[in-house]
Parts: C-alpha cells; structure tokens; sequence
C-alpha cells in the first residue's frame, strides 16, 4: 500500500524516490530475514520446528518443564524394506500426530528418526495423559504403501500421486516414549538424558509404549 501511494508522487516530488528505495530495500530486507529464520527454525521435511527451535526454547524455559523424547519403533527396516521414500512418510505421519499434542506441549524434530516435546511449567506426571493420547494416535493410524510397480518415473506425475493411497500394503507404525522432567537435573542437557534413558528402557520393555526417568514417580506408564 506505501508503494502503490509513493509511485504516481515520484515525479511530482523527487525527494521521495530515496525514500521509496530505502522501503524497498526494508522489504526485501524483512523477506529475507523471514526465510532465514524458517530455514534455521523449521525442520523442512515434517514442517515441525527444529533442533535449534527446540534448543532456544529450552534455554528460556524457567521453573519446573518436561520433556518427552519419541523415537519411531523400527524405523530402519522401513527405510531398508520400502525406500526412503517411505521412511519419509512415517515421519510425515507421525509429526502430523505429535503437532496436535495437548496439554500446551509443544512438538519438535529432534533428529533422524527421533522427536522431542515440551511441555512448559509442567511436571512429568501432569503430561502421562498427553503424552499417552499421542502414542495411541499414532498407533492407531494406518499407512498405505505406494506400489512401486505402479510408480511414475516422472518426478511431477509423482509427486501429484502422493497422498491418494495405492494398492500397496497398509502397514502399522508405532513410537517408544521417555518422559522426564527439571526436576532430575537443572541443566536442559540433563533432562534430556534422563528422557533419552526412559527412551531406552521403553525400547527394552517391548516398544510402543511410555516410560518415564527412572528417578521421577509418576501416575501411570501404559503400553499398548
């Protein structure tokens, strides 16, 4: 709206052309700084926020928060049996499930086959129910694998294809989750070992299930 009012007044008043320049490059300014921080930010496969978001949200994070680490159960033999490209759609799918988690946490891709979320001024107890409903969403969802015999071999053709099913194998997915809390360790760091660990326990115990640190009580750890 400022450069369609400055542009018919350039000729009339000169003095406003170094003034329209310096909003142009303003603009530019503020749509490159917007990109950078989406590419910084945001993690661009599953469209969840990233390591670095995650990182800058734990550094201001203050008094007690938790944090629950999920892993996808088996994601190596999707990748090794169906393709990348499948392996690409289970973490699709599955940041889908964790972007509607509830209780205010707030969910991050962590790395590879791994995610993270946080729930502010929350102790760990008070996030087994949210933390549950997603480890049942998520097991509850259905994949239907494309078929490759079927497949385009034209990139375009492809990429239109995806999203409307197939004749392929409708497979199952499920994630491991490890819940724990500041109070186990004041540094982020620590809390995020600690959620790593009951990661693994969960892992140990079968998969597809929630386990919480170890040293923190809470109300119920269930596993499907």
């Amino acid at each position: 709206l400022c450069l369609w009012w400055m542009l018919p007044r350039i000729f009339l008043q000169p003095a406003l052309l170094p003034a329209l320049s310096v909003a142009a490059l303003l603009l530019l300014l503020g749509a490159t700084l917007q990109e950078s921080f989406h590419m910084a930010f945001r993690d661009e496969l599953t469209g969840l926020p990233g390591r670095r978001a995650f990182n800058e949200t734990l550094r201001r994070a203050a008094g007690t928060y938790s944090i629950a680490m999920v892993d996808v159960d088996h994601f190596k033999k999707f990748n090794d049996t169906h393709g990348h490209d499948t392996g690409d759609d289970v973490l699709k799918l599955v940041a889908s499930r964790l972007a509607r988690v509830g209780d205010g946490g707030r969910a991050f891709r962590y790395g590879g086959e791994e995610f993270a979320v946080v729930f502010l001024d929350r102790p760990a107890q008070a996030c087994v129910e949210a933390v549950e409903t997603l480890r049942q969403s998520i097991q509850d969802s259905r994949m239907q694998l494309r078929d490759r015999r079927t497949r385009s071999r034209d990139d375009t053709a492809g990429q239109q294809q995806r999203g409307r099913g197939g004749a392929g194998a409708v497979v199952q997915v499920t994630v491991s989750i490890g819940l724990a809390d500041s109070r186990v360790d004041p540094r982020p760091a620590g809390v995020v070992k600690a959620a790593d660990q009951a990661l693994y326990a969960a892992k140990e115990e079968g998969r597809n299930r929630v386990c919480a640190h170890g040293g923190q009580r809470v109300l119920a750890v269930r596993a499907g």
